[in-house]
């Protein structure tokens, strides 16, 4: 259990391990924002070899002065980040994805929501 990621704050730890079982549910759910910076934006246009401007009208929805990344509607009702790739269950732009995901779970909200990060993330654990 050394492979355990902990932060200060938090009552429970991440085994990264735990993503070799899981089908994504960090990726796949209720509709909800993805927020990336412009500092990310550019990073992920780079990766994808786009424009920034190609990448914000292709991916990213404008909400306010920020972007989040587009959804796709899947069959279940549920939502997908469209860049979940559906068939390998994996993150197609892991290198560059977003903070919002690189610090999953480690969110202030589940600090007051334990019981939704234990029922969607398998890896999980408790300290």
């Amino acid at each position: 259990m050394s492979n355990l990621i902990k932060k200060e704050g938090f009552d429970f730890a991440f085994d990264p391990k735990g993503c070799e079982s899981c089908k994504g549910n960090c990726c796949i759910g209720e509709s909800g924002y993805i927020w990336i910076s412009i500092n990310e934006i550019q990073n992920l246009a780079l990766q994808l070899d786009l424009s920034v401007e190609e990448l914000k009208n292709k991916y990213l929805n404008k909400i306010g002065y920020k972007y989040s990344i587009k959804e796709v509607k899947l069959a279940s009702n549920n939502f997908a980040c469209c860049f979940f790739n559906l068939e390998e269950k994996k993150c197609s732009i892991y290198e560059a994805r977003p903070s919002q995901c690189r610090t999953f779970p480690f969110w202030d909200y589940f600090k007051e929501n334990k019981e939704e990060v234990y029922k969607e993330c398998p890896a999980i654990k408790n300290l």
